[in-house]
């Protein structure tokens, strides 16, 4: 996609989350089913089912996708589609970027082992690898942006609002 084609798509977007800022307000929805006798959550995608289960450090095996795992690989995600569509914006021609993401975890947290370890992620990192023309200063400000406008490692970066659980009425 160009910077022309890109505009051409967001600019109305935007012009009318301006003058209408409650359209601008969506509810995203992911759903489940529990199989709870063998510890797994089968979860339709738009790419078909994943089956989650338990992390191999926590009694799982790699034949299962772990909701850890399915975290990074959202941030991943996320940050490509928002990198791309920054240096787009920038006019950054980029050959190739790879992104890792990473995270550090204590699993004596979430397995009840040690009630003053945390349980879930304790650090996350997020590299990048740009093959492009541009200069260091533009490829900085273009991870900078991407960082910025990433939804997803906003969310991990500063939280949400308000999380609810609960049961159907």
């Amino acid at each position: 996609m160009n910077l022309e084609q890109l505009k051409a798509i967001q600019t109305p977007l935007k012009d009318r989350y301006r003058t209408e800022p409650e359209s601008a307000l969506v509810t995203i929805r992911t759903q489940g089913k529990i199989d709870v006798k063998n510890q797994h959550c089968r979860i339709e995608s738009f790419a078909g089912t994943i089956r989650a289960g338990l992390h191999p450090a926590a009694g799982g095996t790699d034949a299962d996708a772990c909701s850890a795992n399915l975290l990074l690989e959202s941030l991943v995600a996320c940050a490509g589609v928002t990198f791309s569509a920054v240096a787009t914006s920038m006019s950054i021609d980029v050959r190739e970027c790879q992104i890792l993401a990473e995270a550090d975890m204590d699993f004596r947290g979430t397995l009840g082992v040690d009630r003053s370890a945390p349980v879930g992620l304790t650090a996350v990192r997020l590299f990048f690898q740009v093959d492009s023309d541009a200069d260091s200063a533009s490829i900085a400000k273009l991870i900078s942006l991407t960082e910025r406008y990433c939804v997803i490692y906003q969310t991990l970066q500063k939280g949400v609002a308000s999380m609810t659980v609960s049961t159907p009425r």
